[in-house]
């Protein structure tokens, strides 16, 4: 029996389902985080080789797709594509970014474009053409507005305004300062610069702002309007850039910040304003996107053998 797999490797968790050769769905397994700036080389390889010893213990799949934030970006394609040779697959596997595969899990005809907003944000789309295009996905110091991340560090940085008397007041203050289990300002410098503060640790304020913003507060509530603002303008200028013909496509909305918040997806949908866009959350796993297009790759070898 052929084993395909396809896996999501994210900065929070990475998620890998195996399935024999007629498609049916055989294990699905998680794992820890796989980005590779956030993890690095070694960690990611620890990682993918743990959920494939799960996945497929006895022998290495016929064929795999792996959806990985940032590897369309030159040098990165190469640099996973090495990391999967180490692990046993030359020329069986495939690896794309991580939007590519949430499209083919909320798109029939993997036409359409995503919102992806967890720990990061982008926006991706593919037209009946093939054309892609993307905005954000560069990490947060270029762009990832409207991600977790982005929205824990902007109330951070409102809740030390506040706390030093040059911000607006904010329950944000005391909410933050509860769940990062500090009594003080001072305390907050060791955490930032000592390495307690990651990227992942601020996407995990996430939901309290949501809950603060719920209540009324402006501060919050502003800072959850301009996350669905960037992440608006992130679509649109897909959008921009692509051909959809007039023809209605999805815009799917993927990611932990939606879980979190789904009435996001109509306020940004709302804001971005796309003729012909069909909004709706993704209801199925990116990895099995991703199993989809190993799927394909697999019966592409086994129809150029013949």
């Amino acid at each position: 029996m052929a084993l395909i797999v396809g896996v999501d490797a994210g900065g929070t968790k990475t998620v890998g389902v195996v399935a024999d050769e007629s498609g049916h769905v055989l294990n699905t397994v998680k794992g820890g985080g796989a980005n590779l700036h956030v993890h690095g080389e070694l960690a990611v390889e620890k990682v993918l080789a743990h959920l494939l010893d799960e996945l497929c213990p006895d022998e290495r799949p016929e064929a795999l797709c792996l959806g990985m934030a940032g590897v369309d970006r030159p040098g990165e394609d190469a640099l996973v594509k090495s990391l999967l040779r180490r692990l046993g697959f030359r020329g069986n596997a495939v690896v794309v970014n991580d939007a590519v595969i949430a499209i083919a899990a909320g798109a029939h005809d993997r036409v359409g474009v995503v919102v992806i907003a967890g720990t990061g944000s982008i926006a991706y789309g593919i037209d009946r053409h093939g054309k892609t295009a993307r905005a954000g996905g560069l990490g947060p110091l270029l762009a990832d507005e409207g991600s977790a991340g982005w929205i824990g560090h902007r109330a951070l940085l409102a809740a030390v305004r506040a706390a030093e008397g040059r911000g607006e007041p904010t329950l944000l203050k005391d909410a933050l300062f509860s769940v990062l289990t500090v009594t003080s300002l001072s305390d907050l410098p060791g955490m930032a610069y000592g390495g307690g503060l990651t990227r992942e640790r601020l996407a995990e304020l996430a939901p309290t702002v949501i809950a603060v913003a719920q209540t009324g507060d402006p501060v919050a509530s502003g800072i959850i309007e301009d996350a669905s603002a960037e992440l608006a303008s992130a679509a649109r200028s897909v959008v921009r850039q692509l051909d959809y013909e007039g023809v209605p496509y999805p815009l799917i909305f993927s990611g932990g910040l939606f879980m979190g918040l789904p009435s996001l997806v109509d306020t940004i949908a709302r804001k971005a304003a796309l003729a012909g866009a069909i909004p709706c959350r993704l209801k199925r796993d990116p990895a099995e996107g991703a199993l989809a297009m190993a799927m394909d790759l697999y019966h592409a070898r086994r129809a150029a053998r013949k």
